[in-house]
């Protein structure tokens, strides 16, 4: 339980501005404290978690036994291969608050990989549905449908138990990668084939976290995973459970940690494959009329002042850990949860439009057990908030009245990138409000920094890299090729990415192939394209293929993550020593790192002075440079040379030729 005005006290300490909403903010955690006293009643909250193990399949002494929450049918059937697909011949019985259930008596009742699915009568009519708590689903060729699949296969081996003994990275530096499209052959990727051609890929490329989308079972590809019908299936596509668990186990291996894009904001709104009418009415897991349709998305709203959906969503996050081994989750949609309007329309300018009838309280407080849950249930778990609005207190724990997430998305951040390179000369951009963009953030709260993700990558928007050089992309990447529009569009990618990375404040992420500038969209296979997948892979080849700029970019990519690594920059503040509008340069330090930024697309600057701020006098020399023509740079940039930091008017140090489009960093070598 949380101790509200204890809570509140240290609440307001760190951000003072939150006083004015105490009775609001008393509202939410009393709210908290009355779920959780309701959900834990008999439990622990970890045991609600375990319904997993309860309801679907379960295996028995002499067989096993089925359970399905349906509280509003008048009869239910399960029907299948097991019975030659009779439609009447095992009906199930209902028991207490809902629940049906059926046993299936003898070793051989039920079989490994059988086809099953549910009968539901309600009102005299009756229709097909899945068992919510499938955990394997196939594609059924003769409905076009999904069909739920018994999986009892053979019990997985892991060894990956030292793992746990380890904390979670003290710095994220994430991968986000979908396992279908992560392959570069037309075609839909493997769980196994991700695991033995693209783990090692990231891993020497210097992340430490690999955030894996559309993994919860999807029907329609095209839905980048968000439409979710089965939220215990891994997506079938890829393959078996069993491969999803050995892509994970050997993550782990290689000392990457997995998180899930976990989608508890909304819910597919097909009938008979998800969960929508699954006992005949619209609100049995979802909100009733207008507030259970998401119009924008075309998707159903969860009721989270629901005790059984709150158990349902709860066990899901569990079973994710316990089977999966998953370190954790990144909550998609959370703007979308926090809000009755969904935070459509709304800037978030003012603290009053957190704390309003607008407000999903039910929404916040099912976060915030979700976060207490997976954190009891792995003390290194780490959980992320994609939330634009800017919640205060989503990052802090529940005992200063957070939300308990451990980090939040950066989300304004490529949004201000998308903008500059679009709607401004880049002569005119505003580094002062680039500056503020790049490091703002609530007090005591952790984010993640990224410059772009799979959001800027879907058709329908752009890469930066496609920004910057435009139908030029397509002619300009063969390395003896030279345009003003190709050279800028270069070094850019590299200063954007590196300014982002070295500007953010707790972790970075990155989406696969962005590293190397990849040069295509994604758009998945549908009718407007003729199901094609040409747009749905990666062309991993491009970065070895000797002749192309994606080899300097990546290696550019690969090298200023080690830096940044290697120096633990990001558990370092950074501290602003000079931003000049008019050419263009911004000058901080980092632990004991001078940064030098010059973002002017022409004007290369031939004395620029570098204060050298908290690190003193000394020699400096170049340690690090954009320019190298290892990255398809000129070399402009002297790292032979000592820069002597003097005593000038404004403190100790000393001038310094910044050439255009570059970012440099400087260390002391000469105390």
């Amino acid at each position: 339980m949380i101790q509200t005005e204890r809570a509140l006290k240290k609440l307001f300490k760190i951000d003072a501005q939150l006083a004015p909403y105490k009775s609001d903010l008393a509202i939410h955690i009393d709210r908290y404290n009355l779920a959780l006293s309701d959900l834990t009643k008999d439990r622990t909250l970890v045991d609600v978690g375990n319904d997993y193990k309860y309801f679907g399949f379960q295996k028995t002494a002499n067989g096993y036994v089925f359970r399905e929450w349906l509280p509003n049918a008048d009869k239910v059937w399960i029907y299948g291969d097991f019975n030659g697909w009779d439609k009447i011949s095992h009906p199930l019985e209902k028991k207490d608050n809902g629940v049906w259930e059926i046993v299936f008596d003898g070793k051989d009742s039920l079989r490994h990989g059988q086809h099953v699915k549910l009968i539901v009568e309600k009102d005299g009519l009756s229709f097909e549905r899945l068992p919510a708590y499938i955990r394997r689903t196939d594609f059924d060729e003769n409905s076009k449908t999904l069909c739920g699949q018994i999986w009892m296969g053979e019990k997985f081996k892991w060894t990956d138990k030292e793992w746990y003994k380890k904390q979670k990275p003290q710095t994220p530096f994430i991968y986000e990668a979908h396992i279908g499209m992560a392959q570069e052959y037309e075609g839909i990727g493997s769980y196994r084939e991700f695991a033995d051609k693209n783990l090692d890929w990231i891993a020497q490329s210097g992340y430490n976290v690999v955030q894996l989308m559309a993994v919860q079972e999807h029907p329609y590809y095209a839905s980048f995973g968000y439409q979710v019908t089965n939220f215990f299936a891994p997506s079938h596509r890829y393959g078996t459970p069993e491969d999803l668990k050995y892509l994970i186990n050997k993550a782990h291996s290689l000392g990457l940690s997995v998180l899930l894009d976990v989608v508890h904001s909304h819910a597919c709104p097909n009938v008979g494959e998800g969960l929508n009418l699954q006992d005949g009415t619209a609100d049995q897991y979802f909100l009733a009329g207008e507030r259970g349709w998401h119009a924008a998305w075309g998707t159903k709203c969860f009721d989270y002042g629901k005790r059984a959906v709150l158990r349902f969503l709860l066990s899901n996050l569990k079973y994710w850990q316990d089977e999966f081994h998953f370190d954790g989750f990144r909550f998609d949609g959370v703007t979308s949860m926090l809000y009755e309007n969904h935070g459509l329309g709304v800037a978030f300018t003012d603290y009053s439009q957190y704390y309003s009838l607008n407000t999903n309280v039910n929404a916040k407080v099912y976060l915030m057990l979700a976060n207490e849950l997976v954190h009891k249930v792995n003390k290194n778990a780490i959980t992320i908030a994609e939330d634009m609005s800017g919640m205060p207190g989503a990052c802090l724990s529940l005992s200063s009245a957070g939300m308990g997430f451990d980090y939040r998305l950066a989300m304004g951040v490529p949004d201000t990138w998308i903008k500059l390179i679009k709607e401004v000369r880049a002569e005119e951009w505003d580094v002062y409000k680039l500056w503020y963009e790049l490091t703002c953030g609530r007090v005591n709260e952790k984010t993640i920094g990224y410059c772009e993700s799979h959001d800027q990558a879907m058709v329908g928007d752009k890469t930066i890299i496609f920004r910057l050089a435009d139908a030029e992309m397509y002619t300009g990447m063969n390395k003896d090729y030279h345009t003003p529009t190709m050279d800028y569009a270069i070094d850019m990618h590299k200063v954007i990415r590196f300014l982002t990375l070295s500007l953010s404040r707790d972790g970075y992420l990155n989406f696969m192939g962005n590293e190397f500038g990849h040069p295509e969209w994604i758009d998945f296979p549908r009718e407007g394209n003729g199901w094609s997948y040409k747009y749905a892979r990666r062309q991993w080849s491009l970065v070895n293929n000797g002749l192309l700029k994606y080899e300097w970019l990546y290696n550019f990519d690969r090298d200023m993550i080690a830096f940044v690594r290697y120096n633990e920059l990001l558990t370092k503040k950074a501290n602003c020593i000079w931003i000049d509008g008019q050419k263009k340069i911004i000058i901080f330090e980092r632990g004991e790192f001078l940064f030098v930024f010059n973002l002017h697309p022409s004007r290369s600057q031939e004395s620029v002075f570098v204060n050298c701020g908290g690190t003193g006098a000394g020699g400096y020399k170049v340690i690090f440079s954009s320019d190298e023509r290892k990255y398809g740079g000129q070399d402009r940039a002297d790292e032979e040379y000592l820069y002597y930091a003097k005593e000038e008017e404004y403190g100790y140090g000393f001038n310094l030729y910044v050439p255009c489009r570059t970012a440099l960093v400087l260390k002391k070598e000469i105390k």
